[in-house]
């Protein structure tokens, strides 16, 4: 898992956590031993599945019976990108009770800790820093508008590469789109033994999924103005 520092303008490390929560499709949930995946995410995240609190604290906190508990998720790159692991988050925390992994109710967590890990570290997240950030509006959405730039619309990415500075060279292999956000989209580029992630920032971050077609094509506008200086990619 690699990943180049994040650009000014990016999403912060709450805003990726909170992303990263809310489009999850499962989760493994770390128990009391034991191990369960859950797959039933869709639509309402890991925080309509699972209600984040403060711990109790004062003479009525519960001081016994309750149950340590680890969620972590991973989120992959949706292309077919080399290292498509990109980040994992990890939340830990306590349960009143034993979980079970069969409930459809959302279940109640003392919230301990929050941790967001990539290629450029490691990043704790407090429980109001990860309520206050708003879900990216195109975290559930991402996976699908990447497939169909890649499927249908191929020709498009080495035009976005003339966008790219310092101009990469000949050394890249090939580059694919990795991710895009509120802020912007994101080119893997890899050469024979390594990759970079390089970041082509939106002219305003988009509030609304509906405005990241118009971001794109501003993008694309803009590539196509620069002169035609050679095949970036042999």
């Amino acid at each position: 898992m690699r990943r180049t520092p994040s650009c000014p303008g990016g999403p912060t490390a709450a805003e990726r956590a909170r992303s990263i929560l809310t489009a999850a499709h499962s989760m493994t949930v770390i128990t009391d031993g034991h191990h369960a995946e859950v797959r039933r995410l869709d639509g309402a995240g890991v925080m309509g599945h699972v209600h984040l609190h403060a711990p109790f604290e004062g003479p009525g906190a519960p001081r016994d019976g309750r149950v340590p508990v680890r969620l972590e998720l991973t989120d992959i790159a949706p292309t077919a990108v080399r290292d498509r692991l990109r980040a994992r988050v990890t939340v830990t925390g306590l349960l009143a009770g034993p979980y079970d992994p069969h409930s459809a109710d959302s279940t109640c967590m003392e919230f301990g800790q929050c941790v967001l890990e990539d290629g450029s570290g490691r990043v704790y997240v407090t429980l109001q820093e990860l309520e206050a950030a708003e879900p990216d509006p195109v975290a559930t959405c991402e996976a699908g508008m990447l497939t169909h730039l890649v499927d249908e619309h191929p020709e498009l990415v080495p035009l976005l590469l003339r966008l790219v500075r310092p101009h990469p060279g000949r050394g890249v292999r090939r580059a694919l789109p990795v991710g895009i956000d509120r802020y912007g989209l994101t080119l893997r580029l890899e050469r024979s033994r390594s990759h970079d992630d390089v970041r082509l920032p939106f002219h305003k971050p988009v509030r609304d999924i509906d405005h990241v077609g118009a971001q794109i094509h501003a993008l694309l506008t803009a590539a196509r103005r620069l002169s035609h200086s050679g095949r970036l990619l042999t």
